[in-house]
């Protein structure tokens, strides 16, 4: 692991995953350095990282067995959200997030799931 340079704040995010006897989450905890100071539970997670050395994405993406699809949907459609407003933010590029934004609206319209 590569020292880390003190170049100000940190934060720590653990991520505990409970798995069962075939390797299916049956629980998903979270805690931050910088959030309250506990264990706070969660159905499911996506976690992508761009690796600085490899010059790719990774991905991590899970969810348990008490995840109902129309929670997953609507998870879906709330990330799809954030991720439009994510790349306004990093590229400025409004007609981009307004894609990805219509792009989700479609989705929740496909799902038939209420927004």
């Amino acid at each position: 692991m590569t020292d880390l340079k003190n170049t100000g704040l940190q934060s720590q995010i653990q991520l505990t995953i409970q798995l069962d006897e075939s390797n299916i989450p049956d629980n998903i905890h979270w805690k931050a350095s910088d959030a309250e100071d506990q264990l706070h539970e969660a159905k499911a997670m996506l976690l992508g990282l761009w690796d600085k050395k490899q010059g790719n994405g990774i991905s991590i993406d899970l969810w348990t067995k008490e995840m109902t699809v129309p929670e997953m949907n609507i998870f879906f459609y709330q990330t799809l959200l954030s991720m439009s407003d994510t790349i306004l933010r990093a590229t400025q590029d409004r007609s981009l997030s307004d894609m990805m934004r219509t792009f989700a609206g479609t989705f929740m319209q496909k799902v038939n799931a209420p927004v």
